[in-house]
């Protein structure tokens, strides 16, 4: 599973400290950061240990006006700029189970991640009468991100493959209210879906889909509550050899419930992103027992709402184990 938390708990806190009244802008950011699924993403591995790392750059930049009503009625509005960067090389273990359950492939990871994060702002919150808040603040930071753990069972037809999933976090104590900066969410959040990927190797044509829903707790810092969010993922490519694949990447993203909470208080705030990018792809032998795998793949957001615009690089080295080398049938002679 590639994915590692970064900006989005310090572009929360960064808003609220500038302006108390404005923090329902933290409604724009959530617990998943799309891309985190690709290409392959369904298909079967060989069962036993698998270390990966993930080195993740992240830049994220917003400037816009948003109105709201206030809680008695009257009218107001919030600019807020943002510029938030952050490198983060998370580290992960999977053990895929060689036992089959419910007729599929099981497997459990669980991730971290150090990493620098960068962020300022300036807002200016202006009330029904007229009047205005404004600041600017910057914060530069190196943390650790929460533990993530992930599930999945897969199952495998020949060309088609299907998977379900779950992943969450486990809140850590390096989220820090005072800080812009900051790798660790300061909630809890779940996410679970269904994956397909289509890979037949005698083309070598790939397409892989991941969709899936987020619910995050309440941030008991901030007393607010991002609604529930809904994601699609996908990776399409082309094998070019036997160890060499390349394509396309992308993701949509969307709010579909409202933000709550008594910290949600400039109204819904959903947010929506699409991205795309190029990928690309390659399985390293190592022996007769292992195999590395590089990816390299990146994002850039065509389309936001109510959420910093960003884009994103991917580099994931996976080593597990190699698949058994098929035997060759000797040939018969006459």
């Amino acid at each position: 599973m590639m994915k590692a938390v970064l900006v989005a708990s310090a572009f929360t806190a960064a808003v609220s400290l500038q302006a108390p009244d404005a923090r329902a802008d933290a409604g724009g950011v959530s617990f998943w950061l799309p891309g985190a699924f690709g290409s392959l993403a369904a298909a079967p591995v060989v069962p036993g240990w698998a270390y990966s790392t993930i080195y993740l750059h992240l830049q994220a930049n917003a400037g816009a006006t948003q109105n709201f009503i206030t809680s008695n009625g009257g009218r107001g509005s919030v600019v807020t700029g943002l510029n938030a960067r952050a490198d983060a090389l998370a580290v992960g273990i999977t053990y895929t189970s060689p036992t089959p359950v419910l007729g599929g492939q099981a497997a459990i990871s669980f991730l971290t991640a150090p990493g620098n994060v960068g962020a300022a702002i300036g807002s200016t919150l202006t009330g029904p009468a007229g009047n205005t808040i404004s600041g600017v603040a910057t914060d530069n930071r190196t943390t650790v991100s929460d533990v993530l753990y992930q599930g999945t069972l897969k199952w495998n037809q020949g060309v088609h493959n299907e998977m379900i999933y779950v992943v969450g976090n486990i809140p850590s104590g390096t989220y820090d209210l005072n800080r812009l900066a900051n790798l660790s969410f300061g909630f809890g959040g779940i996410d679970a879906g269904v994956g397909y990927t289509y890979l037949d190797q005698k083309t070598g044509h790939e397409f892989s889909v991941v969709g899936g829903l987020t619910y995050s707790t309440i941030n008991p810092y901030l007393q607010y509550q991002n609604g529930i969010d809904f994601h699609l993922d996908w990776g399409a490519s082309q094998f070019i050899s036997k160890n060499v694949h390349v394509g396309l990447v992308g993701y949509y993203f969307q709010q579909i419930t409202d933000d709550s909470g008594p910290g949600a208080t400039l109204g819904s705030f959903r947010g929506r992103a699409i991205g795309l990018g190029p990928q690309i792809g390659f399985i390293i032998p190592i022996s007769k027992e292992y195999q590395g795998y590089l990816n390299i793949k990146g994002y850039k957001d065509l389309e936001t709402e109510n959420r910093a615009k960003t884009w994103t690089t991917w580099v994931t080295f996976a080593i597990s184990a190699a698949p058994p080398e098929t035997p060759v049938k000797p040939t018969l002679r006459k």
